[in-house]
């Protein structure tokens, strides 16, 4: 089974490709539908007292619908669809005491013990600028825009004295959540940058301060025909 949809997928691959090569100057093509990307993330607006949020990390994939402004394609807007999986470290002890009520307090030694892990259908909108043509492989693009996300599945772990407790799906969690994005570089490597501008909790604070924890995401995203 295995290699048949390899076969299948690298087929498709290369009837892109070819399909690509029979197109002439001036012919509508799209372009970057598929994307993959690798992120570093960092936590900001955070509590005093709260100093970082250790090694975080995200993966995303999913399919962007090039719509073309201009026949020479170099100009385009894309929306899409797509899934991220994103593990956050971070210096809080969430306690979920009832359905509506959670317990926060800050200590920063619990950083590498204590990860935030997000599952979530993202939603994205792109302007888009390119160098490219219908037989152009390698060109330079600038893409701006925003990011919706939905939170499907989240689990705050917490390990102490040797004993792991895991709450997931905390009703104070902001399951929707949006920011704004760039993507620019050339042919494969592509540099990625989001900024959160959604906070992570809804109604939570530490004594009399709200936690006003949003995300910020760097890394690398890959763009396929």
């Amino acid at each position: 089974m295995k290699k048949i949809l390899f076969i299948l997928v690298t087929l498709h691959g290369l009837s892109l490709f070819a399909q690509k090569d029979s197109l002439r100057v001036g012919d509508a093509y799209l372009e970057d539908q598929l994307y993959v990307g690798v992120t570093y993330n960092q936590l900001y607006n955070q509590p005093n007292n709260v100093t970082g949020s250790g090694f975080s990390y995200g993966f995303n994939a999913g399919y962007i619908r090039d719509i073309s402004l201009v026949k020479s394609g170099r100009l385009a807007l894309g929306i899409g669809l797509g899934y991220a999986f994103d593990s956050f470290k971070h210096g809080f002890r969430i306690t979920q005491l009832a359905a509506n009520t959670i317990s926060v307090a800050v200590d920063p030694t619990l950083t590498a013990t204590h990860p935030l892990t997000i599952h979530a259908i993202e939603f994205p909108f792109e302007f888009r600028w390119r160098t490219s043509s219908p037989n152009k492989y390698r060109f330079w693009r600038v893409y701006t825009g925003f990011k919706v996300t939905y939170n499907l599945k989240h689990t705050i772990t917490f390990t102490e004295n040797n004993i792991t407790r895991q709450y997931t799906n905390i009703d104070r969690f902001n399951k929707l959540q949006y920011g704004l994005t760039i993507a620019a570089g050339y042919s494969a490597f592509n540099f990625n940058f989001y900024y959160g501008l959604t906070p992570f909790f809804k109604d939570a604070s530490i004594g009399t301060s709200p936690i006003g924890t949003k995300t910020i995401k760097m890394g690398l995203i890959f763009y396929i025909l």
